[in-house]
């Protein structure tokens, strides 16, 4: 142990727990549980009971366990059950009571077993803060309503325990019984091979007959374990009903020990004060292990916390140059998050969400362009407007040419709809604006009338530069309906289509052919001799033409189609139509479609119009459709100069007025605002929140630097005990049926030292079976077929 006793040691380790729950989760001791396992009525409650110090486990014969009990010792002087929380028991008695009414609930009156753990915390003055668990005694023949495969339940309840790495087994076994056969061990080597946290522990050496012994065992010499065994002596059940103190117990038992003949020379090494310590240097070991660990994790929390703390142990409240200051730096703070968040920043970028800049370009280059897109107009009513248009201007008089202004007011009317899709875009930049500076402000949280103030303050500002961006949006539309500005260098004109097509039928030699470059207009058609337009060949005006498809011939790759005039006059020249050919399908229809806009009608084809009889239907007249295509192709140009400029100056204009207004505003103006406030000397209240995680913070700073001095008071204190050199424990995989006779031979034979024998072979590998998952059943008629799934052959269930 060191220059330390373990009494000494107990509170530092129970300071240094406490200091963790303080601390938080980060950092836990992970004490291993100590799992008491035997057979009925090997003496196991005693033990436990022993240990603890206190005497409140239910008493009788047979099957008394039949939980588990797990049982947390605490410094605390009292008892608590999780099922009843928040109910003190300082009656111990009351505390066996509650046990029994516990089991009794869940598994009945007649000797039924259930996995389902008790979980109960007591006080213990003589030990560290750990954990034991009372396990149901091993039991081979089913009495009551337990079920025909106790046995094996029983055995997969201690498995769910034992099995745990961070698991001390004391397997206990009476003295009066043969060892071979100590399921307890069995169960123990099962889970632990190599026996590195095994501790034999031999019960009843006080019962054993007149003349025998348990030295042998005792001295590790018959059946040993790497961690040896224990004797001790519990109180009898005469002691037990004559409510005999536990203190006096264990003097009874020292004096057995230092009396006996066969014990007295290992008395310092038996009974259960030893056990205690024996079990205390296992943990002391196991503190010691995780130590380094523990002093790494504390000593970054505690750096991590210096700053903030050493500014909280100088902190006062009602400190004017205080709160002063700590308002011009979150003042600061608060514009510095803003304009990062809305320009963009390279440090701490935020990869779950879009932040309130990249939110609003966002809205700029899609939300808005898609606004635009969505505002598609009827065709057809569209086409009646242009056609109401050009007819009102003509009145009573014959147009011959297609009028401009029909054109400009088609134009405005369009315009004027994009008022609808700008408004909407300045309301969702502002709604993001708010949003961001909401997002800003939580760093205010500490102070809830700050935050307020500075929300209401700056929103404000944002509504009061609203109703200024909506009217230099509107006056935007209100500019672009102004003028109609026909001269822009992006503006087709009464031009529909441009390309090349080769002319089939006019060339000199008779049956060749030759490409041109047409121009396609609502008036004409005109072929130049090549894209530069300088040469013009021909214009054909398209008052009276069709077009009809042509046979494909077998010697040409092209698509051909003719033009021709309805009035059977020549279309050029001595020629009276013209044959036009493409080098594709998808291009010959393209053209055909042109023409179709321009007027050009396929052969015995009409366009569909409305009831003759009503007084608003379209003319057919083909010089107004052609005029009718010709504006509308006209006003599909233009407006795409429109959209273009819009979604151009939109973003720009609300940028100016709002977005680096804001920001400006924030960053000179703000400040001023609060200070002249009335109620400024309540800004820097701090709120409820606030003042507890100051304190939790001192708390938190002050158990780090307890903890350390601990663990460094601990390191030097204490020293590790080496694990015991590994004996020859081939014995368990003998046959269980060992008989006494053996033992006693084994007892005979010449005695050797356990450092002398080989490392112990591996043992068969742990049981698979599931533990079940609630109380097993109490009826006696429900019969159970026994599990297949165990290594070593099941004994015979009696049926």
């Amino acid at each position: 142990m060191g220059n330390r006793g373990m009494e000494e040691l107990i509170p530092l380790v129970n300071r240094l727990q406490d200091a963790f729950s303080t601390i938080g989760q980060s950092c836990n001791l992970d004490l291993p549980q100590i799992a008491v396992v035997g057979g009925q009525s090997a003496g196991k409650s005693s033990v436990l009971e022993n240990f603890v110090g206190r005497d409140f486990l239910p008493r009788g014969s047979g099957i008394v366990t039949r939980r588990p009990l797990v049982l947390q010792l605490i410094s605390a002087k009292y008892a608590e059950f999780l099922h009843c929380k928040g109910k003190m028991f300082s009656d111990f008695q009351e505390v066996r009571q509650e046990i029994e009414a516990e089991t009794v609930r869940l598994t009945g009156t007649n000797k039924g077993v259930s996995p389902v753990p008790i979980n109960l915390r007591v006080y213990s003055p003589h030990v560290l803060n750990l954990t034991l668990v009372d396990l149901p005694g091993i039991t081979k023949v089913p009495v009551g309503d337990q079920p025909a495969d106790i046995e094996y339940q029983v055995r997969d309840m201690i498995m769910q325990f034992i099995c745990k790495d961070n698991c001390l087994v004391l397997a206990v076994t009476p003295a009066n019984m043969d060892l071979a056969n100590s399921d307890a061990l069995k169960l123990a080597k099962d889970v632990d091979p190599q026996g590195l946290r095994t501790i034999g522990v031999i019960t009843k050496l006080d019962l054993m007959d007149e003349g025998t012994d348990a030295r042998h065992i005792l001295e590790n010499r018959l059946l040993p374990l790497r961690r040896g065994y224990i004797g001790v002596v519990n109180r009898s059940q005469k002691d037990i009903d004559g409510r005999k103190d536990i203190k006096a117990a264990l003097a009874a038992e020292r004096k057995f020990f230092l009396s006996h003949p066969a014990y007295r020379h290992m008395a310092d090494s038996m009974g259960t004060p030893y056990l205690q310590r024996v079990l205390n240097q296992q943990l002391t070991n196991h503190i010691r292990d995780c130590l380094p660990v523990f002093r790494s994790c504390l000593q970054s929390q505690l750096l991590a916390l210096d700053k903030e703390a050493e500014e909280y142990k100088h902190y006062r409240a009602d400190d004017p140059a205080r709160k002063t200051k700590a308002l011009l730096l979150l003042m600061q703070q608060f514009a510095a998050d803003f304009e990062k968040r809305i320009e963009g920043s390279g440090d701490q970028v935020d990869t779950i969400e879009l932040s309130g800049g990249a939110k609003i370009n966002r809205i700029f280059h899609e939300r808005f362009p898609f606004e635009l897109v969505k505002m598609e107009f009827d065709e057809r009513e569209l086409r009646r407007e242009i056609s109401y248009a050009i007819k009102n201007i003509h009145g009573i008089r014959t147009g011959l040419f297609t009028p401009d202004q029909a054109f400009e007011a088609i134009v405005r009317r369009q315009i004027i709809k994009l008022k609808g899709p700008c408004i909407k875009c300045v309301d969702m930049v502002i709604q993001e604006l708010i949003n961001t500076v909401r997002q800003c402000t939580t760093k205010l949280g500490s102070y809830p009338r700050l935050r307020e103030e500075t929300e209401r303050i700056v929103t404000t500002n944002i509504r009061d530069r609203e109703s200024r961006a909506k009217d230099q949006v509107l006056l935007l539309i209100d500019v672009q309906v102004a003028y109609i500005n026909t001269n822009h260098e992006d503006f087709i004109g009464f031009v529909i289509r441009k390309g090349w097509l080769t002319v089939n039928n006019i060339s000199i030699i008779k049956g060749g052919a030759k490409e041109y470059w047409f121009v396609l207009t609502a008036e004409s058609l005109s072929w130049f001799k090549d894209d530069e337009e300088k040469e013009k060949k021909y214009m054909l005006p398209l008052d009276n033409l069709k077009l009809r498809d042509v046979e494909k011939s077998f010697m040409s790759s092209k698509h051909a189609y003719a033009i021709f005039n309805t009035e059977q006059r020549n279309v050029y020249k001595d020629y009276r139509f013209l044959e036009l050919a493409c080098s594709s399908q998808e291009e010959q229809d393209s053209w055909k479609a042109s023409l179709l806009r321009a007027g050009v009608y396929p052969e015995k084809v009409t366009v569909d119009g409305e009831c003759s009889g009503s007084s608003d239907s379209f003319s057919m007249d083909p010089q107004l459709e052609r005029q009718v295509e010709t504006i509308r192709n006209l006003v599909d140009s233009y407006m795409n100069i429109v959209y273009k400029a819009i979604r151009d100056l939109m973003p720009k204009t609300i940028m100016h007025l709002m977005i680096n207004n804001v920001k400006l505003y924030i960053g000179s103006d703000l400040l001023v605002q609060l200070y002249s406030l009335a109620e400024k000397c309540v800004l820097m209240d701090e709120s409820p929140e606030q003042e507890q995680r100051r304190e939790e913070v001192l708390r938190t700073h002050s158990a780090l630097k307890e903890a350390l001095a601990i663990i460094g008071d601990i390191s030097t204190s204490t020293s590790s005990t080496p694990l015991p050199p590994p004996v020859d424990s081939s014995w368990l995989h003998g046959a269980p049926g060992t008989s006494s006779i053996a033992s006693k031979r084994i007892a005979a034979a010449p005695r050797a030292l356990p450092s002398t024998r080989g490392p112990a072979p591996m043992a068969p590998p742990v049981p698979s079976r599931a533990a079940p998952h609630g109380p097993i059943s109490n009826h006696a008629d429900t019969t159970q077929s026994p599990p297949t799934g165990l290594i070593r052959p099941p004994p015979n269930v009696p049926r």
